[in-house]
């Protein structure tokens, strides 16, 4: 078994002590995204407005580093959501099924008190090719 950290200039650098995701190659491959947020890679700046347009900029984020790996969404086979409002759930769900499509993959969605820097919605998940 390997491990390889995942990194890609289309997503954010991390805001911690931690890899945008972690790739385990065993007979097949695993690889754990760490939470994304609303952050533009470009600016490092928080997405502004709606839960819409910041699950947008998560699901980008992720798509990139998922490509780093050589994968897709097609690979997820787990994903969790954290809101910090319940009440957002049918706009960030609808955003999130136009990416999801096929076999839907494991999810959990919670409320939260708080996300860094102020977002709205942070996702995190686990592909496998």
């Amino acid at each position: 078994m390997s491990t390889t950290a995942i990194t890609s200039a289309a997503a954010p650098e991390p805001i911690g002590p931690y890899s945008p995701a972690v790739l385990v190659r065993t007979p097949g491959s695993i690889l754990f995204c760490s939470g994304q947020t609303p952050l533009d890679p470009a600016s490092g700046q928080l997405v502004q407005g709606s839960v819409a347009a910041q699950t947008e900029r998560v699901l980008d984020n992720l798509e990139a580093v998922l490509r780093a790996g050589e994968m897709t969404f097609a690979n997820v086979v787990k994903t969790t959501v954290f809101l910090t409002d319940m009440g957002d759930f049918e706009a960030m769900n609808a955003i999130y099924g136009k990416r999801f499509t096929g076999v839907s993959s494991a999810r959990s969605t919670v409320q939260v008190a708080g996300l860094p820097r102020g977002a709205r919605v942070e996702i995190e998940l686990t592909a496998m090719a």
